[in-house]
């Protein structure tokens, strides 16, 4: 069994960063496997926001490419996605993903313009 543990979101204004964070727990491969960031925004479908494998580089959606930055950290089994230049669509419940299969519970990301 996977664990995924997020965290970071929270309430910012337009132009502002947020980090979030999310640790893989259980049955996992962490450094052979795609750890990736996705959204979902109200009344929209979820979407892949970045993902990142080991021996690969970064993956980015290009509504977030030159804001969003993500990153592993393989000796704590955390995946980061630093977020800058926030917008107000960037709003939404962030889900972090092991090799898209297992999903966290989300982190609530609101942006006021």
């Amino acid at each position: 069994q996977v664990q995924l543990v997020e965290s970071g979101g929270g309430l910012v204004q337009a132009g502002g960063s947020l980090r979030l964070s999310c640790t893989a727990s259980g049955n996992i491969i962490f450094r052979s496997v795609s750890m990736g960031w996705y959204r979902q925004a109200p009344g929209k479908q979820r979407e892949m926001v970045a993902t990142v494998r080991s021996g690969s580089g970064p993956n980015y959606a290009d509504s977030v490419k030159g804001r969003f930055v993500i990153s592993r950290d393989y000796a704590e089994n955390t995946v980061y996605l630093q977020m800058n230049s926030l917008k107000a669509e960037d709003t939404a419940v962030y889900y972090c993903s092991y090799g898209g299969t297992h999903w966290g519970q989300g982190t609530p990301v609101t942006v006021s313009s």
